[in-house]
């Protein structure tokens, strides 16, 4: 088991609009993405076991090679700004992520 922090370079979040809210994943090293995305390790299963939330809630997990990254796509559980939102930006939702294992 690897820690994703160990294997990615940038892990982050942000508003994909009021509704949504996007985490990229950016990997170090070409073969560990590779080996990531051919196995499909990064699921929207464990991504909504992670945050809680409804499969249905995911509502993509892209690999993009060219850049190493995964983006993965939220439902906001509230729209950005209105009330109970706890994070206009989305800056903020990477945090499930950070402790991540991955079974390569």
């Amino acid at each position: 088991m690897k820690k994703l922090t160990d294997l990615a370079h940038i892990i982050r979040s942000k508003n994909a609009g009021p509704f949504e809210l996007t985490l990229d994943i950016l990997f170090r090293r070409e073969e560990d993405y590779l080996a990531i995305r051919d196995r499909k390790l990064i699921a929207p299963e464990e991504i909504a076991r992670r945050y809680g939330i409804d499969v249905d809630a995911v509502s993509a997990v892209i690999y993009f090679t060219p850049a190493r990254a995964v983006k993965i796509v939220l439902a906001r559980p509230c729209p950005s700004g209105s009330p109970g939102d706890t994070d206009v930006y989305g800056a903020q939702q990477h945090a499930p992520l950070l402790d991540m294992e991955i079974d390569l």
